[in-house]
């Protein structure tokens, strides 16, 4: 199994080249390098299941800093005080660092559902919700890069689950890099409803849903954006029947 620094050396590396890569795609230098942050952190993230030892600890030491740093352009926006900014910090990074570790602590296990493609496509739905500009295109590339880096760990997993020298399977093989896990139905309900709930709220993204309005306008449209269409004018005849 690869361990803590093997995996955040990957990811790491692999979050160069998705910043050069968006880089050479017209994306500005700083948000590309975000977007290598990101995909580097996303690496170390599927250790959260580990329950304790170095993986689990710097994951949610990484996790728990690097969150409220995402969020505090959503705060901006809302207007709010520096003082208050730094509370919201603060009271996210405890929350984090004592309440969702303590759940994953609890709840998850190694090698389980939160090792697999659904929860990479979790993390990216929650990085292009927690992030906010006015660029969609930037929300997006963001998410993408926090999936590669997600994928990246189970990749890695799945490459060291294979004794090469001896050209055998181990039997961790198969357990990172899947869609679903044999060990109880409930994993997979759970996974995928949360999927779900994530993949609906971010579309109903105000920003996103402009954004594919404004590149197919034909696309249906929400209930709130079908209230300010206006109606078409009334017309009568001269003997005042409507037409």
């Amino acid at each position: 199994m690869a361990d803590f620094r093997t995996h955040f050396t990957a990811s790491t590396m692999v979050g160069v080249g998705c910043a050069v890569l968006g880089h050479t795609q017209g994306i500005p230098l700083i948000p590309c390098i975000l977007g290598g942050g990101l995909c580097a952190v996303a690496g170390i993230l599927p250790d959260l299941d580990s329950d304790s030892g170095v993986p689990f600890r710097e994951s949610v030491a990484f996790v728990s800093a690097f969150v409220p740093l995402l969020l505090i352009q959503r705060f901006q926006h809302l207007g709010w005080s520096r003082e208050t900014i730094v509370l919201a910090a603060a009271l996210i990074y405890i929350g984090i660092r004592f309440g969702v570790a303590e759940i994953f602590r609890r709840y998850t296990v190694h090698r389980g559902m939160w090792h697999s493609i659904p929860a990479a496509a979790s993390v990216g739905l929650l990085t292009f919700l927690i992030t906010d500009d006015q660029n969609v295109r930037l929300r997006l590339f963001w998410a993408a890069c926090a999936v590669i880096g997600f994928v990246t760990h189970l990749v890695l997993d799945e490459v060291y689950s294979v004794n090469f020298l001896g050209v055998r399977l181990k039997k961790s093989f198969g357990t990172a890099l899947k869609f679903w896990t044999n060990r109880g139905i409930w994993p997979n309900v759970s996974t995928y409803g949360k999927l779900a709930i994530l993949a609906a709220l971010a579309w109903g993204d105000p920003m996103l849903m402009e954004h594919v309005h404004e590149r197919f306008p034909d696309s249906p449209r929400t209930a709130n954006q079908r209230e300010t269409i206006p109606a078409p004018p009334i017309q009568r005849d001269g003997g005042g029947l409507l037409r």
